[in-house]
């Protein structure tokens, strides 16, 4: 009981011991106020200390293992009346056998029976009830460890869960690019299989709750660019403007490959010319914003597909960071714009 309301063990045992030295001093200087001799005071008060500590320690055995729950705690309750009762008996008895030839001291035992008995029992029921709180404490502890690691779980796999929709949504829009190339241009589509193979390799048993550097993350996103290339061939024209200064700032890993993809996917759809995809990347305060920038034709359907680029995207930020303001869209002349802010854990 004790030992699990402080830091350590020996802390609750520094505790207890001081507080049976000053009940000892206290029993003695009222004793003493009553004029019983010191020698007697000192016996008596030692006494009623040792038997006031035992039924502590007794006390912190049962809720070590018992922790009282509705109509039980009142049950509970009897048990310091009942163990202060014995040592007030004891107490008595003992006493007044051991100094049976002092008859002022063996009448004011009989005198004072009731009172100790009282004094204790007030004093065990406190400690009853003290324990009685610690143990609600600790439960409301556990269970608030238990709710977050729970959480943290439910987290870490539906993070698992989106990096397991992320892989092969890539790869299926991948394969049915080789799957066109193979009849028409048999070369590019050996190309596309070997850096899909690259990238693949690269970024299959990565942890998306990881974190790496920008220039990294970059280095992935390049290998991707190549594989779109030879899919769009001259069609698609990326520009990364990217300060060397920031190149070590951190990012959660593949994270920018969707909303790339996406840009890719609504900037080329329904267009025959180049496309121009503006990839950004600066400091701001303790944030790294990238800003991706795509055209697109306002009149022209939108092309199919689940959304799941953006809408994985948002959710990663938010179990993340427990937040629903990193990621802003916004379109104005014919340009789409995608806004990321990443905050740069310290």
């Amino acid at each position: 009981m004790f030992s699990k309301a402080f830091s350590s063990p020996s802390k609750a045992n520094w505790v207890i011991q001081g507080a049976g030295v000053i009940w000892l001093l206290a029993c003695i200087l009222i004793l003493l106020h009553y004029q019983v001799s010191f020698k007697i005071a000192l016996t008596d008060a030692a006494v009623y200390t040792g038997l006031f500590m035992g039924a502590v320690l007794i006390l912190d055995r049962v809720f070590s293992f018992y922790s009282p729950k509705g109509r039980n705690v009142i049950l509970l309750l009897i048990l310091p009346l009942f163990l202060s009762l014995i040592g007030a008996v004891i107490h008595r008895f003992g006493l007044q056998w051991f100094f049976q030839n002092e008859e002022e001291y063996y009448s004011f035992l009989q005198q004072h029976f009731y009172l100790r008995w009282a004094i204790l029992a007030l004093a065990e029921v406190m400690v009853t009830l003290l324990a009685i709180v610690v143990a609600r404490l600790e439960q409301q502890e556990d269970s608030q460890k238990r709710e977050i690691h729970m959480m943290e779980l439910s987290r870490e796999a539906e993070l698992s869960q989106l990096r397991q929709q992320l892989q092969p949504h890539f790869l299926f829009n991948s394969l049915n690019s080789i799957n066109a190339l193979v009849v028409s241009q048999p070369q590019k589509a050996r190309q596309m299989v070997l850096q899909l193979s690259d990238f693949l390799r690269g970024t299959i048993r990565k942890d998306l709750k990881a974190w790496l550097s920008l220039e990294e993350e970059l280095s992935f996103l390049k290998l991707y660019l190549e594989i779109e290339k030879v899919r769009f061939g001259h069609r698609l024209q990326v520009e990364i403007d990217v300060p060397d200064e920031i190149f070590q700032m951190k990012i959660p890993q593949l994270l920018i490959q969707p909303l790339l993809e996406n840009s890719i996917k609504h900037g080329l759809y329904g267009v025959t010319g180049e496309v121009m995809i503006s990839l950004k990347a600066f400091k701001e305060q303790n944030y790294l914003i990238l800003k991706l920038t795509n055209p697109f034709d306002p009149e022209s359907p939108s092309p199919g597909g689940t959304g799941f680029g953006l809408s994985s995207v948002e959710r990663r930020l938010y179990l993340l960071f427990g937040r629903n303001d990193l990621l802003e869209k916004s379109s104005e002349n014919s340009l789409f714009s995608i806004q990321l802010k990443i905050p740069q854990l310290k």
